[in-house]
């Protein structure tokens, strides 16, 4: 079998491989905002907010440019977990790595499509990350979202509270992991902001290297992972 697992741990669940897949989440955001319309990739609780208030207002048009996005953010959701369910078994390479295939093709794809398509960019992107999100959801065994912070936000502080009660380095450690994860998001983001700014539509094909990066890293073992 391709896919390694270390002293009981899936390398998908190693900080070396979530390290790209937050970075690229955090760029496909950037990349959406600054160059898509305005239309947030990851952050549907976003698009929701400003989908309702052109909807109270009457604007339809512009209500239907963050409902697609959502849309496409839920069929994502159920994609990949129908992925997970028929090929979970599947020996020859793990489904994971077929996800990120899926996820690179995809993202590579949409380099191509003109800013006169932007809503079918929005979506395929959003598609994306929700495949990714409901994929890739834990390091060293601590539940973790790679495409947005609020949850990782809560879970990092609810983790540091308890340690300045506890004492434990564990739960220290586990704080780190969460706020580190933060830190690469935005980090990711910063990246795609300024890059997106110079290259336009094709710089989201960075983000296929990042998650190209993930992919192989899969194929490894290391204690240190």
């Amino acid at each position: 079998m391709a896919f390694k697992i270390h002293n009981g741990r899936q390398m998908s669940d190693s900080f070396r491989t979530a390290l790209f897949i937050v970075l690229s989440g955090g760029f496909q955001d950037a990349y959406t905002y600054r160059c898509r319309d305005a239309v947030f990739a990851n952050a549907q609780t976003g698009n929701i907010v400003l989908m309702s208030s052109h909807m109270f207002n009457g604007d339809w048009s512009a209500c239907l440019k963050y409902l697609i996005p959502v849309a496409a953010f839920i069929l994502g959701t159920f994609v990949a977990e129908n992925i997970h369910y028929h090929l979970k078994m599947y020996e020859k390479i793990h489904w994971r790595q077929l996800i990120l295939i899926a996820e690179i093709v995809i993202l590579f794809g949409v380099g191509f499509m003109p800013s006169g398509i932007n809503t079918a960019a929005n979506a395929l992107v959003s598609f994306v990350c929700a495949m990714q999100v409901q994929t890739f959801h834990k390091i060293h065994g601590h539940a973790y979202a790679s495409t947005m912070c609020i949850g990782n936000m809560r879970s990092g502080t609810e983790a540091l509270c308890a340690y300045i009660h506890t004492h434990d380095k564990v739960i220290l450690r586990k704080a780190g992991t969460y706020f580190g994860v933060i830190l690469v998001f935005a980090i990711g983001a910063g990246i795609g902001s300024l890059v997106t700014s110079y290259v336009g539509i094709r710089s989201i094909w960075i983000s296929c290297a990042l998650l190209l990066i993930s992919f192989v890293i899969m194929f490894f073992n290391d204690e240190n992972a």
